[in-house]
């Protein structure tokens, strides 16, 4: 995305299912595609449909992005799971950051599954959204059996009447595609500062904070434990993150893992948020995870268990103190909040 502020001038709408848009959002420019990560392919679709916007009719359009729930791989391959990068409420948030009025969500089932591309743009984008614009990726396909490409939905645009924008490949710094299965891979192997640089944001977490066997609070170190879904794949390991409640963001050093060192059990993301004290239980929090530290292990004792935490915990504070300033997509999560001393 560009460095400009987002120019939303209405409250951002996360709607679901087909009935009809609201007023506020009639004859929108839609982005349409999975987004999932919204990594920086994916913002240069959001920006194409930004600029578009602002060509239509010299009036400034509504632009919305039309996503999908559940994946389409996991509709036509349930029995294997897909390491979601973005979970729905997390999309909407940068949906929402990258300037956006509304997502509109489209359940993916066996009906739209099996519903031609012809009758998707006729049904679905002219007749119930009344789109004055599409933006798509170059790899975009829809309808049954995938047959609708980005050649089609143009075609189609100009039979229908509204100008479809084809949004090129685009690659990192090393002329390599960004996409969200190298992300994934990345997060995948610990390769953090890659995949954060493939997102063009620094990945992150929600969730509800859950009841632990409190044996961190005994050793010193008191975590917030977050169950992460279970088809996450995050490399086991300890990250230097950021510890978001109440809009304070806060220093931490978390562990994402099976705690080899006591039971081994089903991967949890312990928390352990610096100059910190207070019950955590019940919220609603994000973690940012900002530098991969080391791998997840198990030591010789206890002890020494307890001295490499205190190792992690200096090295965790070193590298955030040294944080640069985020990316503009970052700062615009950051909207109203505040950063702990």
């Amino acid at each position: 995305m560009s460095g400009d502020a987002p120019r939303r001038t209405i409250p951002f709408q996360l709607i679901t299912g087909l009935s009809a848009l609201p007023a506020e959002l009639a004859r929108p420019i839609v982005a349409i595609g999975n987004f999932d990560g919204v990594h920086r392919g994916h913002q240069s679709v959001l920006a194409a449909a930004e600029a578009t916007a602002d060509a239509v009719d010299g009036r400034r359009a509504p632009r919305v992005a039309l996503t999908f729930e559940p994946h389409p791989r996991t509709h036509f391959r349930p029995a294997t799971p897909l390491f979601r990068l973005t979970p729905m409420a997390a999309k909407a948030r940068l949906i929402a950051a990258a300037g956006f009025d509304a997502m509109l969500v489209i359940p993916f089932d066996a009906a739209l599954a099996g519903m031609s591309a012809e009758d998707f743009v006729r049904e679905i984008l002219v007749d119930r959204l009344a789109i004055d614009g599409a933006t798509v990726g170059w790899d975009f396909h829809f309808g049954h059996k995938r047959l609708g490409s980005p050649a089609f939905l143009a075609e189609a645009g100009t039979r229908y009447g509204f100008p479809v924008e084809i949004v090129t490949e685009f690659d990192d710094e090393g002329g390599e595609p960004i996409s969200s299965s190298r992300v994934r891979a990345a997060l995948e192997a610990g390769e953090l500062a890659l995949a954060n640089g493939l997102l063009g944001y620094r990945w992150f977490v929600t969730g509800q904070i859950v009841d632990g066997d409190k044996r961190g609070r005994t050793l010193g170190f008191p975590t917030a434990n977050m169950r992460l879904p279970p088809d996450c794949r995050l490399c086991h390991g300890v990250y230097a993150v950021e510890f978001i409640v109440d809009g304070i963001i806060r220093q931490g050093v978390a562990n994402y893992g099976r705690r080899p060192q006591f039971d081994n059990g089903a991967a949890v993301l312990e928390t352990f948020v610096l100059d910190f004290s207070g019950d955590l239980y019940g919220r609603e929090v994000e973690v940012r995870f900002i530098s991969y530290l080391r791998p997840e292990l198990k030591f010789p004792s206890v002890e020494a268990l307890l001295a490499q935490m205190s190792l992690d915990c200096d090295e965790a504070r070193a590298v955030l103190a040294q944080l640069p300033p985020g990316s503009p997509l970052d700062l615009a999560l950051d909207a109203g909040r505040t950063r702990q001393p």
